[in-house]
């Protein structure tokens, strides 16, 4: 079973390892059903959505008239205004079965523009306050993608006491200084705040190159190796009091989750060296 741990200030006992359902975006129903019996199997009790991740909101509607007590559901929004959040916010509710959310994200915010707009009049800020004001959703977080997405976070921080923040993690991203800096600079004031921290992109490989891309994953080529994912993703675990999200390849769920389940102690920084040379793992983001 995966441990469990509280998701910051909501006070909910997540897995820490968190299902990331855009392994579920060309699913089937069957097909989403057979990972719900490996999640159960493992307790994760976490998934995180997205409007923008094709099939997953539907198939995970399918699970929700039985299973909704068992889960914490985030979701998302893209929209930078106040009616296109409303809008997505609708339709996710729909697609989910669910009246309430536990989490709701602005998605994606590494943009000063759209930051500007969201934050502003007329925003998605005040469709997220409206919302979780007439109950629909129960907390607020920010997710971003980037080697600025840590300076964004704490810029969105300034602006609102959000309760969750998701970004990237993995040990070759952090030998990347101004990540890094920024990165530890996001974690001390989460602490501080007691703001969930949510990392992904645990088994990143290398960028996905120009070539067709082998499995369903996001800006990244996965380690392959359960060697190599099992080093990478104790690392992430590592971070303490935060939470790892699945990738994105829904064959990699087994692999990450029985990983996860084996987690003891962090790597050293010689054993992730090793790992970076062995495989030749290059930085997502390089700058």
């Amino acid at each position: 079973m995966i441990a469990k741990q509280k998701f910051g200030r909501t006070g909910h006992e997540s897995s820490q390892i968190i299902f990331g359902s855009y392994a579920l975006s060309n699913a089937t129903q069957k097909g989403a059903d057979e990972v719900l019996g490996i999640l159960l199997d493992y307790g994760v009790n976490h998934i995180d959505t997205a409007p923008m991740y094709g099939n997953a909101e539907k198939c995970i509607g399918g699970w929700m008239k039985k299973y909704r007590d068992k889960f914490f559901i985030a979701t998302k929004s893209r929209s930078r205004s106040y009616e296109g959040a409303w809008k997505n916010l609708r339709r996710s509710l729909e697609r989910l079965k669910v009246d309430t959310l536990d989490l709701w994200q602005m998605h994606g915010l590494t943009n000063q523009a759209g930051w500007e707009k969201a934050m502003g009049p007329g925003g998605a800020l005040e469709a997220f306050l409206e919302a979780k004001a007439k109950g629909l959703v129960r907390y607020l977080g920010v997710t971003g993608h980037g080697n600025r997405v840590a300076g964004m976070h704490l810029q969105s921080l300034a602006r609102f006491d959000f309760d969750a923040v998701m970004l990237l993690y993995n040990y070759r991203q952090m030998q990347i200084p101004k990540f890094s800096a920024d990165f530890k600079r996001l974690i001390k004031i989460c602490r501080e705040r007691n703001v969930a921290v949510q990392t992904f992109q645990s088994i990143a490989w290398r960028p996905i190159g120009k070539e067709d891309r082998k499995y369903n994953m996001y800006f990244y080529e996965p380690l392959e190796s359960q060697e190599a994912i099992e080093r990478s993703v104790h690392w992430a675990m590592g971070l303490v009091d935060c939470f790892v999200i699945t990738p994105g390849d829904i064959g990699f769920i087994p692999k990450v989750l029985e990983a996860a389940a084996r987690f003891d102690a962090r790597p050293s920084d010689e054993q992730m060296k090793s790992l970076v040379e062995k495989y030749a793992i290059q930085p997502v983001f390089k700058s």
